[in-house]
């Protein structure tokens, strides 16, 4: 939803057999509704949206230190447009955040990012995400205040209303 009204809804579909362990913190995500009310925080047309730190700072500190392991790239699944992977700042420390490919991003296979899954329903809803502000939310910010900053300072960016499997 952004700050005019429901922008809508979109469909990813979690392909377990080609990152079985990012599929799983997936469902734990859903399950546990860690993403409700998160931000849309980076948003690079023609490149990725991405989101998943909490909205709560408290959540967002808890789920930070919870990396799980990488997956490995499979040479068959590439970073296609529309395909989801999750975030990450080196080895092993994919957390809650993964963004959507918004155009065939091949290049990221050699980095070590492997699609866990893909939009199926609703492309258009994710071309529709606020990018009005690119980039410039600070994630260290994000972390320590959570909804908190971002409301203040992006008060029209695109959240989420609920993650369900």
């Amino acid at each position: 939803e952004g700050s005019k009204g429901d922008t809508g809804s979109f469909v990813v579909e979690v392909h377990p057999d080609w990152a079985p362990l990012g599929a799983q913190r997936i469902r734990e995500i859903a399950q546990q509704k860690v993403w409700e009310t998160a931000r849309f925080f980076r948003v690079v047309p023609n490149f990725v949206v991405q989101w998943g730190i909490p909205g709560k700072s408290s959540s967002a500190a808890k789920w930070r230190e919870d990396k799980i392991k990488d997956d490995p790239v499979n040479k068959d699944i590439s970073n296609l447009e529309g395909y989801v992977t999750f975030a990450k700042s080196g080895p092993d420390t994919r957390t809650t955040q993964v963004f959507i490919n918004l155009s065939d991003n091949q290049n990221l296979d050699s980095m070590g990012f492997p699609p866990f899954g893909k939009v199926v329903e609703g492309m258009d809803v994710v071309r529709r995400i606020n990018s009005k502000h690119g980039e410039e939310p600070d994630q260290g910010q994000i972390q320590a205040s959570g909804n908190v900053y971002l409301k203040e300072k992006f008060p029209a960016l695109t959240f989420i209303k609920k993650a369900t499997l």
